[in-house]
């Protein structure tokens, strides 16, 4: 395996566990910034393992998706869509007080059980185990 794709693999690790204590301290904006960037790593080691390249430098979930040749269930794609659509707002809130209101604990909690599921799935993609 590549060493950039090994060193995506643990810092998609290091976020994901960064967003579940994010969620138990009450931070919720950050579980949902800290899920993107989880399943944007995982993607980029796919993508730089299937490719031998380096990933391309991007933040977008459904291109990385399409560059990497895996085929995720509709519900996955969709996930990683809203996903994408609230990385900018959880990222730069222009209005931090609606943000927090709006990225609430059920609402924090859902993205982190989502963005589990689909981790896991990633994780037992034949490009990456070897």
């Amino acid at each position: 395996m590549r060493p950039d794709t090994i060193n995506w693999i643990e810092a998609s690790d290091y976020d994901l566990e960064s967003a579940r204590h994010m969620l138990s301290s009450g931070r919720y904006l950050y579980v949902v910034f800290l899920c993107h960037l989880a399943l944007e790593k995982l993607l980029k080691a796919i993508v730089a393992e299937a490719s031998d390249q380096p990933a391309p430098r991007t933040h977008d979930l459904i291109q990385l998706v399409k560059r990497s040749g895996i085929e995720p269930e509709e519900r996955h794609l969709e996930f990683m869509g809203k996903l994408n659509s609230a990385s900018i707002p959880t990222r730069y809130p222009s209005d931090i007080r609606q943000a927090v209101k709006e990225y609430n604990k059920k609402k924090a909690t859902s993205y982190l059980e989502q963005t589990e599921e689909i981790v896991a799935w990633l994780k037992a993609h034949p490009i990456l185990v070897k």
